[in-house]
């Protein structure tokens, strides 16, 4: 089933490439560059699963996670953390936060594919 997806980066070649691969596949895709403008996104598109990336200025991937399960609108969609770095202090601040799914850069996006079929509402 196809999906809606919402993609926070703020690197643009990161988002085009996963907006690339998604809507080769049929997924509907938004985007955000930061996590200020991915909450507004998330509030009004109701994505069924969001992209995080965890290093953006001003507000990092794990605060924008903790604001997001705050939310009781969009506490229940699925996040797939996405960074550039295997710190396990990382992973640990993730996982504290909630996140269960991470996704380490450069990553084939057949991997993407995979864990959107297996974590998208």
């Amino acid at each position: 089933m196809k999906k809606k997806i919402l993609t926070i980066d703020d690197q643009g070649d990161i988002r085009r490439l996963i907006r690339m691969a998604l809507e080769f596949e049929g997924h509907q895709v938004v985007e955000a560059m930061d996590a200020e403008q991915g909450l507004q996104v998330a509030r009004s598109e109701k994505p069924d699963l969001i992209l995080l990336d965890l290093h953006m200025p001003r507000v990092n991937g794990i605060e924008f996670f903790q604001r997001l399960s705050r939310d009781p609108q969009l506490s229940a969609i699925p996040v797939i953390l996405l960074t550039g770095s295997n710190d396990p202090e990382l992973r640990r601040q993730g996982q504290e936060a909630g996140a269960r799914v991470f996704l380490t850069k450069p990553f084939n996006p057949m991997q993407l594919l995979d864990l959107i079929d297996d974590h998208a509402n």
